[in-house]
């Protein structure tokens, strides 16, 4: 195969998972994970983590905080041991700047100084929306351009990369670079609206037939790190009512699929595939075109 790494992105419940065991089978390849609930240990319900061997799944506690450059770090040093060893690294992603950091040398921020953030809150809060922006167009114009003052999260954020000497609005966006680590095929796997919400209400009733409701229950009286407690869903099944959580979190997903359905237009796949099919069959159509070292126009 002309690509030693493959990698799949595409909406929650479009069927991924199975379409990377059926990859792994065929390729003699490793399913690497890029999804950043996934992560985390103890939830494997919650997270609808593989039912197969996959690495980076269930490997941070959940009282660990997760970054994208932490992330970062363990898949590239994974990915690199799948291929050492000779075999094929399928890369499987539900979060796109995770899948990005596992293929690419995303040049991250550098984290802020403790107590940072409450500093330039403190000022937004003091100055007021509009001269706290002003102040920030003082310092980072181009960040100042994309960020409404109202958006104190935003502002503040902006604010905390100037004085790290980055920026909201770098000059040079590396994160829809289309170079890679090493050479990587990038499919992406779709459905129709329809479907796709059909799919997420099946999942969300499995998921609580199987017990999702207890386990998240059982991780939420743990310490949990802010990270942790934003994993999709965890919050809903461990302090509502199963009938109010099951909806929630449907509702929730849909609106996940829909952001993950527009960075699959924004991510440079050699082609976007049906997944409404069997995964062997889209499986074997993804061995096709790597073999083959062809790159498609996306449909």
């Amino acid at each position: 195969m002309a690509d030693p790494v493959l990698a799949l992105f595409g909406p929650t419940a479009c069927g991924k998972t199975a379409v990377a065991r059926a990859l792994a089978e065929r390729v003699e390849g490793e399913v690497v994970s890029a999804d950043s609930a996934a992560l985390y240990e103890g939830i494997p319900i919650v997270t609808a983590a593989p039912d197969y061997p996959a690495r980076l799944v269930g490997v941070i506690p959940l009282e660990q905080e997760v970054s994208v450059g932490e992330y970062q770090r363990l898949a590239h040093s994974t990915i690199d041991g799948i291929l050492a060893a000779g075999r094929t690294p399928i890369v499987v992603g539900g979060t796109g700047l995770y899948l990005r950091a596992a293929l690419a040398d995303l040049e991250l921020p550098t984290a802020p100084e403790p107590g940072s953030r409450e500093r330039w809150g403190a000022l937004y809060d003091g100055l007021g929306a509009a001269e706290a922006h002003a102040f920030l167009a003082g310092r980072d114009p181009a960040a100042a351009a994309r960020v409404h003052p109202n958006d104190r999260k935003r502002v503040i954020r902006a604010l905390e990369l100037a004085a790290s000497g980055s920026s909201l609005a770098p000059s040079e966006d590396r994160l829809w670079a289309s170079s890679y680590r090493v050479p990587t095929i990038l499919v992406g796997l779709d459905l129709a609206l329809e479907t796709l919400d059909a799919r997420i209400e099946s999942r969300v009733e499995q998921m609580i037939v199987c017990g999702a409701a207890g386990e998240a229950k059982a991780a939420w009286a743990r310490p949990l790190s802010a990270t942790a407690r934003k994993v999709l869903g965890l919050e809903e099944l461990a302090t509502l009512p199963v009938e109010e959580a099951g909806p929630a979190i449907a509702a929730a997903t849909r609106r996940l699929a829909r952001y993950q359905r527009k960075w699959l237009r924004r991510l440079p796949v050699v082609a976007t595939l049906d997944a409404d099919r069997p995964p062997e069959e889209v499986a074997d159509e993804i061995v096709a075109l790597a073999g083959a070292g062809e790159r498609l126009p996306r449909r």
